[in-house]
């Protein structure tokens, strides 16, 4: 698996189901700033906390001009509960085959999840930052909104 780098240009990736049954492309974000994240599973502790600070800072990412996005391999009926529940105001993708991961160099952890990895887009659709760390959930929440306050 390619380890994408800071510069890189993001992998291109079309109609990826979330919950809903929206289909998300990257080309939709284009000209924005894009906070693409991987967990591992839905509604396990860590993963909930990660997207409960997502959620909780939603309002700040969005005044500066980033969408938020967040990816697991679970199901779409199980996404679209997860969503509900925890009331998160951003689109879950549902990657159930492991595609978009892959695509996106998301190493297994746990040998058969896909890890906790963080990718900042700008504009451009350059990856502008990365971060990997499958046991500490949101200790890059605010460290993104710093890099994406200089993005703008």
């Amino acid at each position: 698996m390619t380890k994408l780098k800071v510069g890189d240009t993001a992998p291109s990736f079309k109609d990826i189901p979330d919950g809903k049954g929206n289909l998300h492309s990257l080309e939709n974000y284009a000209g924005k700033i894009l906070v693409l994240y991987f967990y591992p599973k839905s509604f396990t502790p860590g993963c909930t906390k990660q997207a409960c600070e997502f959620r909780d800072k939603y309002e700040a990412f969005s005044e500066a001009g980033a969408v938020v996005i967040g990816v697991s391999s679970d199901s779409q009926d199980s996404q679209s509960k997860f969503q509900d529940k925890y009331r998160l105001p951003f689109p879950i993708l549902s990657d159930n085959k492991g595609e978009l991961a892959k695509l996106y160099g998301v190493e297994k952890e746990l040998l058969i999840l896909p890890g906790r990895t963080t990718f900042i887009i700008d504009k451009d659709q350059k990856i502008a930052h990365t971060y990997t760390n499958m046991f500490k959930a949101t200790s890059h929440i605010d460290e993104s909104l710093k890099i994406i306050e200089k993005l703008k």
